[in-house]
């Protein structure tokens, strides 16, 4: 019988090099809220995004490419950009056709990171596209790394949550020995069916709530509203 394919979760970006990422398929998770907007501006028909780390940059690919720009810091729009993180903000009315130019601190230097180390595909992955990234990775049949974003290179909650409830769908197709995605796990099915009441217990809950974003923060912990699977070709990532 044909060895299964590996399965790893990394916590933290922070945590990438102690991982073999070449080969890999890896799976950028950023719930709150870069990777929810990123898969909710593709299903409404975004064209492609474009995501970058440093604000200057953004701003001068939207210019070359008329192209919308949008990066929050601490839950507030950046001074010079049109937009911020919000997938609420994505509508098919709006974003249908364009380009969009997005950047965020977390999940942009992961993806970075993890193209830098060889991996043979990068996706990004949230609650709303959760059976597209599911079925894309049975699919693949290749070794995967579930990476978090985190926040500043520390844990966070809603990350691997997510995380866990790529490894309840497909752990079947994997040989996973690894105790970060055993934890991951064992918190998805301990907080599955009351996720709403669980985030309101996480540290970026607090930090984004305070900006009137519970709505966000609720949507972005909701299954397959917008079921597409992002994939980064040629410096954008687009749907697949």
């Amino acid at each position: 019988m044909q060895n299964k394919p590996y399965l790893h979760t990394i916590l933290s970006p922070g945590l990438l090099n102690l991982y073999e990422v070449k080969d890999s398929i890896v799976v950028i998770i950023d719930v709150f809220r870069a990777t929810s907007t990123m898969a909710t501006a593709l299903y409404n028909g975004a064209e492609k995004i474009i995501p970058v780390a440093k604000v200057e940059d953004c701003i001068a690919i939207g210019k070359e490419l008329n192209a919308v720009t949008a990066g929050e810091r601490d839950g507030k729009i950046i001074e010079g950009l049109q937009h911020g993180n919000s997938p609420a903000e994505y509508p098919r009315s709006f974003i249908d056709g364009k380009t969009l130019v997005l950047t965020t601190t977390n999940g942009t230097k992961l993806l970075h990171m993890a193209l830098d180390k060889g991996a043979v595909e990068v996706m990004t992955g949230s609650f709303p596209n959760l059976s597209s990234v599911c079925g894309h990775l049975m699919k693949a049949n290749k070794n995967v790394i579930l990476g978090c974003s985190a926040w500043k290179d520390r844990f966070n909650l809603e990350d691997t949550l997510f995380a866990g409830a790529v490894i309840n769908r497909i752990k079947e197709n994997f040989t996973i020995h690894c105790d970060s995605s055993l934890m991951a796990e064992d918190m998805y099915n301990l907080h599955k069916n009351d996720m709403y009441s669980f985030i309101r217990k996480t540290t970026h809950w607090h930090r984004l709530s305070a900006f009137g974003l519970e709505k966000d923060l609720e949507f972005c912990v909701t299954h397959d509203v917008a079921n597409v699977l992002p994939v980064y070709k040629n410096g954008a990532l687009v749907a697949v």
